[in-house]
């Protein structure tokens, strides 16, 4: 194994990031909600679920699920009916990409309901669908027609892009099927993608934005280069992760080194170990 700095989890950088795929690990998406204090439980299959206090958000965390949807979370207006909007990540998605998703959740719970049920509305400063797509825009995605009423952007190397579908959709659909309003993928077909995450109509745009955001940043992932599974390996640009260089002295810290260094003695006679007697001083004379 390289050498690589102890405190980041892997020994190589993927780039660019969304080539990367899922880290084996689900506690980074899941610890956003933890920490506001949501019970965790388990069922026997070893799925996990996360349920806000007053159930109006819950997230499955579903290795053991029924599909490749690994991420499924929902919010409700009543606890008792049908979701308002929802989420899904699928299984090879980067984590990251969901903790993202999950960190501004948690933040959005913590203002009320007109934060984390705040539904799309084109031409409102705030929530306008479009700023979820502008972080990409602002990033060198472009601008894509692919069919009729799709609205889409592509990454400059054509290898992730986001689709929006325009028009009226089954709710059921979008919450169970790729259907939905927001797809996002990386791959060279959204038929065949590497991964891809999808959200229904009414999911707050300041969620979405969060994921555009992390999903185009420039920054690299760490992954392990011996674990094929956590990148796209023959799409992706890796390059080691090794420790950094020690900084080069300044001219001050030469002088410093300089000026400290002890002046040289003239090596002072020192008698050799002998096995024969030393000779007796001599006495004072009478």
């Amino acid at each position: 194994m390289l050498p690589h700095d102890d405190t980041i989890d892997g020994d190589v950088y993927v780039s660019p990031r969304y080539l990367a795929r899922a880290t084996a690990i689900g506690d980074p998406g899941l610890d956003p909600l933890r920490n506001l204090g949501w019970e965790l439980r388990h069922d026997d299959l070893g799925n996990a679920y996360l349920t806000a206090s007053d159930s109006t958000v819950r997230l499955g965390y579903l290795p053991e699920g029924e599909d490749d949807g690994l991420w499924r979370i929902n919010a409700y207006k009543d606890p008792f009916g049908p979701p308002v909007w929802g989420v899904c990540f699928n299984d090879s998605c980067p984590t990251e990409f969901v903790t993202a998703f999950t960190t501004t959740l948690a933040e959005a719970y913590q203002q009320g309901p007109d934060s984390y049920l705040a539904r799309p509305l084109s031409g409102d400063k705030d929530h306008d669908p479009f700023l979820a797509v502008a972080p990409l825009i602002n990033r060198g995605w472009l601008i894509d027609r692919p069919r009729w009423g799709v609205f889409a952007v592509q990454s400059p190397d054509k290898l992730a892009g986001l689709a929006y579908t325009t028009g009226d959709l089954d709710p059921e659909t979008e919450l169970t099927t790729r259907g939905a309003r927001w797809q996002l993928w990386a791959g060279t077909s959204i038929d065949r993608p590497y991964w891809y995450a999808t959200a229904s109509t009414d999911t707050p745009v300041a969620l979405l934005k969060a994921v555009t955001e992390c999903v185009s940043d420039p920054a690299p992932l760490p992954r392990w280069r011996e674990d094929t599974y956590s990148y796209v390996k023959s799409k992706a640009q890796v390059t080691s992760i090794v420790p950094p260089s020690p900084p080069a002295p300044t001219p001050l810290d030469v002088q410093r080194a300089v000026t400290r260094r002890p002046t040289a003695r003239p090596a002072a006679s020192v008698p050799r170990w002998s096995t024969t007697s030393r000779p007796g001083l001599a006495g004072p004379h009478r």
